[in-house]
This record gives structure tokens, C-alpha cells and sequence, in this order.
């Protein structure tokens, strides 16, 4: 059934050729492997834009040129000579060129120009021959070769320049006359007006290209910053809860025997702490999944610092709060509530000190707050030097804040962080 699929699906839309050309079209002509920087497996979807013959525009280009041409060779026939089989070749042949003008755009600009000189020179009728011309150089200026295509027209004007008004005595038709310089600045303009539209076509797709690759580039920058924030608030969600576990759970290990109910009430802080862990985990996850609705539950903010208050106490740990928040925004508040919630699982996991102190003030400008502990730190990582630091830094940086963190003089540990109260929107 997969074979049946494959062999029918090309059939929408027509059979491959009239798409791509006829079979042995497609890969170009012998000894040619595609522009530069492209080898014929390089093709993306399996066929790329630059490997495929323009057939069913240059089929009908070809028509419109051999119907036009006949049409004009009537309405010339007493100035112009009649189309003969060689008149024919040389339309056919110029058509047939602009079969390779994505693959060779200069050579197909210089091609058809020195097809549409000779048919011109030898005195067949003025008409569509001059699209194919115009079609080349088209091709080249969009290509990008602009120089080649610009040559291409000038030597085309000056070739017919110097036949219509200098050699027509030697070319035929016989009697024919100068053409007026009228016809002449007309053909002049036609020139100009193709190149102009060719870099007027050009200037467009570059500027397509460059929409492109912006939106690309601004897709891809938020889906980093989507994945920061997520990574974010995923170890501010797990690691104050987690440290508190880590740290009841050795409190019950070691009291298990000797005191049963100090080692109950381990056990239940356990019990609470895993409790809100997953409860917020759930609460990330569907933000995540809700495409765009607004979460069920509220965000945190510093109004639940009591509870943050009461886990650190249950680690051990006595926490000393200075002032109170004002009624905050939304994003604001959240970033406040992590960043307390991250510089007191430090002290928690990192320092010595027992005793760990809170301030927050607010100007009319900025949130200012402050997590101090009395230290000693234990392990090399003390002061919280790992992922946790750098996302209170990337919380606050993109509300236009800053983030201070070191160790005191005295041997304790200083965070401070100041966040602006009115985030302006191009933030």
C-alpha cells in the first residue's frame, strides 16, 4: 500500500515532467552540480528551488513569443522579412535558453541578447522576440548580477543602435531606412524600464529574505527565553522544597530511635514540603499546556513569605522579616518571591548560620530587597555560585534590575536586589 501511495502521488497536480521538466531535464546539463555551495544532494525537501528547469513559464513564454512573432510578421510584412524556418530556430533558441536562467542567470542574459541582435539584424519583424531579452536579464538582476544583466541590455541597445542606423544599407531587408531616434529612446526606455523592475523585484526579495531570517531569529530568541523561564521556575519551584526534605529527612534519620515524635514531625514536614513541591510543579506544567489561557491558580508573590518563613523554620533555620511590600504587579511580585525563596535555600543548603534576616523596602521607584545570613559558609559552592544565582540575575535583568551577591566582611552572605516598580513595555 505505501509503494501504491508513492507511485500516485506525484499525479496531483499533474505528472512530474510538466512540473520539472521532461525525465533527464531536471539535473542539468552534463558535468553541471548546481550553483555554488549546493551539490545535487543538498536539496532540502529533495528538490530544490535552484535544481529545477522553469519549464511550464518557459513553455509558456515560447508560445506567447512564436504566436506574437507570427502576428507582428503579418502585420510587418511589407517592412520586414517573412518568418522562415530559420527565424523560427532563432525564437526557439532563445526560449530554450531561459530554461538554465536560475541555474546560469549572466550566461542566459548574454545569450538571449545576442539571439534577439542576430534576429533583429537579419531583418525578421520587431515584436516578442524582446521578451525573451527582457525575461534574461529579469533573471540575472534578481540573481543578483545586476553589473551582467545592466551589460547585457546596454549591448543589446547598442548593437540594435548600430544596425538601424549605420549598417541597415548591408542587412536586410533591402530599401530598409534608418529607424527614427523616437523608436530608438523608446527602445532605450523599454530597456530601463526592464532593469528597474528587475531591481525593484530584487530589492523585494531581499527584503522578503531578511523578514524571514528576523522572524526566525525572533522565533528562535523566545523559545530560548520560554525555555529559561521554564528552567527557571522549575529549580526555584524544586530546590527550596527539595533542600527542605534533604534536611528533615536527616533530622528523622537521626532522631528516629531516640526521639519518635521530633523524628513525626520531620516526617510531616516532609509530608507538607513534597505537598507544595507538587502542587506548584503542577501549576508550571499547566501553564505550559494551557496554548495560551491564563493560569488556573495564581502566580506566587511575597505575600506567601510567611510560608516561606514557616519551610525554613521546619529546616532549621530562623528567619528575621523587616518591612512589608506594597501591592506589587504580577511579574514583579513573582520575581521578588523567587528571589527571597532562592537566597534563603542558600543559606539553607550552604551556610552555617541558623539565623538568616529579610528586608524589603519600597521607594516610589524600586523594590528594594535584602537577604543577609552570619555565615560561616560550608562546602566550596557556598553562596548559592550555581544555577540558582544566575537565574535571580536573569529575573531581574529582564525587569530591568540588578542582582547583588557576595560574602560580607564578617563571613556571612549578602544578596540584594533591586527591581524597578513600573517595567516599561518594550521590555
Amino acid at each position: 500500500m505505501e509503494e501504491q501511495r508513492t507511485r500516485r502521488s506525484p499525479a496531483r497536480g499533474g505528472p512530474p515532467w510538466w512540473r520539472h521538466g521532461p525525465p533527464g531535464w531536471r539535473h542539468g546539463p552534463p558535468g553541471w552540480s548546481g550553483p555554488p555551495g549546493r551539490t545535487g544532494g543538498d536539496r532540502g525537501d529533495g528538490e530544490g528551488r535552484a535544481d529545477r528547469m522553469p519549464w511550464r513559464s518557459t513553455l509558456l513564454l515560447t508560445v506567447l513569443v512564436l504566436v506574437g512573432s507570427q502576428f507582428a510578421a503579418h502585420a510587418q510584412g511589407g517592412d520586414r522579412e517573412t518568418l522562415d524556418p530559420l527565424a523560427r530556430v532563432l525564437l526557439l533558441g532563445g526560449c530554450a535558453l531561459l530554461l538554465w536562467r536560475q541555474r546560469r542567470p549572466v550566461l542566459v542574459a548574454f545569450g538571449t541578447a545576442a539571439v534577439t541582435l542576430v534576429y533583429i539584424g537579419a531583418g525578421y519583424p520587431y515584436g516578442p522576440v524582446f521578451l525573451t531579452a527582457a525575461v534574461g536579464c529579469f533573471g540575472a538582476v534578481v540573481a543578483g548580477h545586476r553589473q551582467a544583466a545592466w551589460a547585457a541590455i546596454g549591448m543589446l541597445w547598442l548593437g540594435h543602435l548600430v544596425m538601424a542606423h549605420w549598417l541597415y544599407h548591408w542587412l536586410p531587408p533591402s530599401g530598409d531606412r534608418a529607424v527614427s531616434w523616437t523608436r530608438e529612446i523608446g527602445i532605450a526606455t523599454w530597456g530601463v524600464a526592464i532593469v528597474a523592475v528587475s531591481e525593484l523585484v530584487r530589492v523585494r526579495r531581499e527584503q522578503w529574505a531578511r523578514d524571514r531570517a528576523e522572524r526566525a531569529q525572533a522565533a528562535a530568541r523566545r523559545a530560548d527565553e520560554e525555555r529559561l523561564r521554564i528552567a527557571r521556575e522549575l529549580h526555584d519551584v524544586l530546590a527550596h522544597s527539595i533542600s527542605v526534605i534533604n534536611v528533615q529527612a536527616g533530622v528523622g534519620l537521626a532522631l528516629l530511635d531516640s526521639d519518635p515524635e521530633q523524628a513525626r514531625s520531620a516526617l510531616t514536614t516532609i509530608k507538607e514540603a513534597s505537598r507544595e513541591a507538587l502542587g506548584e510543579v503542577r501549576q508550571v506544567l499547566a501553564t505550559l499546556r494551557a496554548r495560551g489561557d491564563a493560569p488556573r491558580a495564581p502566580a506566587p508573590g511575597l505575600d506567601r513569605l510567611p510560608e516561606l518563613v514557616e519551610q525554613a523554620a521546619a529546616a532549621g533555620l530562623a528567619v528575621e522579616v523587616r518591612g512589608a511590600a506594597p501591592k506589587l504587579p504580577p511579574g514583579i511580585d513573582l520575581a521578588a518571591f523567587r528571589i527571597v525563596q532562592e537566597a534563603l535555600t542558600n543559606v539553607v543548603r550552604h551556610s552555617g548560620s541558623r539565623n538568616a534576616r529579610v528586608r524589603i523596602e519600597a521607594t516610589g521607584e524600586a523594590l528594594r530587597l535584602g537577604v543577609d545570613d552570619d555565615g560561616p559558609a560550608t562546602g566550596a559552592d557556598a553562596g548559592g555560585s550555581g544555577h540558582g544565582l544566575a537565574g535571580m540575575r536573569e529575573r531581574a535583568a529582564a525587569l530591568g534590575g540588578t542582582i547583588e551577591a557576595g560574602a560580607r566582611d564578617d563571613g556571612g552572605f549578602r544578596v540584594r536586589a533591586v527591581l524597578p516598580l513600573q517595567v516599561k513595555e518594550d521590555r
